[in-house]
């Protein structure tokens, strides 16, 4: 079984048959990209699209009642229609680094991907990955006619690696906004092994740019970092650094996935992931409905008050325990001492946002301020079985743990 890598953070060298996480972080990572294409058969009810300009095929012959047809080789169409609906997401943050001279502390700029799926009445609301907002301070988003404008984190969800992102409606230049389209949902779940599909992201940070290929393979099962299992849709197309949160379009320009990851090798051709439209739409719709949050300063952040640990897969599948935050400590005058949190829960969701890993539950707490109420999803031992319950807590002064 693979395992994905992130390449969200990281400033290391990209290994051989590493998986990848499409996220670049500027001046450090570089990747490689590979797309081929094969013989595509349809039949006769199910000819090329016509409702999508310009798209060309070639070598058209029938034998049996089947048309036999060489993958399309023109999709510009395709692509002129969906890039305003795909943006670029730059951010800046902070990472800490070990030194001769001891940790030191600068700023970096890492760049993903995001794809316009809905608005309300005062935002534009983005999808991507959760790793492409991960850990952010400062967010710009730039649309196709290269217009940025700064956006926040709406709702995350770690455990499926989805966010959506937000901007202010009253910020977006109306030139721009008169471009701008909402994606169209498409149905992942109709694919099949085989379908060309086209890629569209902001690939190394360098610009929106696309890719084409074909679904080499459906509900692939790999593994993240945490071992966290995840269901993909796996292609050739190319999705490189920067493509995480972009489009995984079917040939009516339909949204049929969220571009994830790319595996290299010296023994195998890039291959690329997304997560399946089908699989996400659900969480995205609920993530749509959350408060957006901006990071809050850190005199007025608030804190939980634990010592936990974290319970990946592996762990969980050894132990027979729920994947989550371990709760190995309540430390005394905290917030959680307020509640009925209790030593030995497993913290599942944190505000209805889902946490697998103490790091992930530190950056959600730096969108809340002291005096929040918030509330806790955790798993209980009760009679030799976890069970589930909600703990409310109000969030307290910042001390020198979680």
């Amino acid at each position: 079984m693979m395992k994905m890598k992130s390449l969200a953070k990281k400033t290391a060298g990209i290994t051989a048959a590493a998986l990848l996480f499409g996220t670049v972080s500027g001046g450090v990572m570089a990747g490689l990209n590979a797309w081929s294409s094969s013989v595509l058969e349809v039949k006769e009810s199910k000819a090329v699209p016509q409702e999508t300009p310009a798209l060309k095929a070639q070598n058209t012959s029938t034998s049996g009642g089947v048309i036999m047809t060489a993958g399309v080789t023109d999709v510009s169409g395709i692509v002129e229609q969906a890039m305003p609906s795909v943006v670029a997401i730059t951010d800046k943050m902070t990472v800490e680094q070990m030194t001769f001279f001891g940790p030191q502390s600068f700023e970096a700029e890492s760049s993903g991907s995001g794809i316009i799926i809905g608005k309300n009445d005062t935002e534009l609301l983005i999808a991507t990955n959760n790793h492409v907002v991960d850990g952010a301070q400062n967010m710009t988003v730039t649309f196709d006619d290269e217009s940025s404008v700064e956006a926040a984190v709406k709702g995350t969800d770690a455990a499926t690696d989805l966010a959506i992102i937000a901007v202010q409606l009253d910020k977006i230049p109306s030139d721009t906004m008169s471009k701008i389209k909402i994606a169209n949902i498409g149905d992942s779940d109709s694919l099949k092994v085989g379908q060309q599909v086209v890629a569209i992201g902001n690939a190394l940070g360098e610009g929106q740019s696309a890719t084409v290929g074909y679904v080499s393979a459906l509900d692939r099962k790999i593994k993240s970092e945490d071992g966290t299992e995840h269901t993909f849709i796996q292609t050739d197309a190319a999705i490189n650094p920067g493509n995480s949160g972009g489009a995984l379009l079917d040939l009516n320009g339909n949204l049929i996935g969220i571009n994830a990851a790319k595996t290299a090798s010296t023994e195998v051709e890039g291959m690329g992931y997304a997560i399946p439209i089908s699989k996400a739409k659900d969480i995205l719709d609920t993530l749509m409905t959350k408060q957006t949050r901006v990071k809050v300063d850190d005199e007025k952040r608030g804190w939980l008050g634990i010592e936990g640990t974290n319970i990946d897969a592996q762990a969980s599948q050894a132990y027979d325990m729920p994947v989550g935050i371990f709760v190995y400590k309540i430390l005394d005058d905290g917030a959680a001492a307020n509640s009925d949190l209790r030593e030995k829960d497993i913290i599942t969701k944190f505000d209805g946002q889902s946490v697998t890993t103490l790091s992930q539950l530190q950056n959600m707490l730096t969108y809340y301020e002291k005096g929040s109420k918030v509330t806790l999803t955790v798993q209980s031992l009760a009679d030799g079985k976890y069970q589930e319950r909600e703990v409310e807590v109000m969030l307290g002064s910042q001390q020198s743990n979680n």
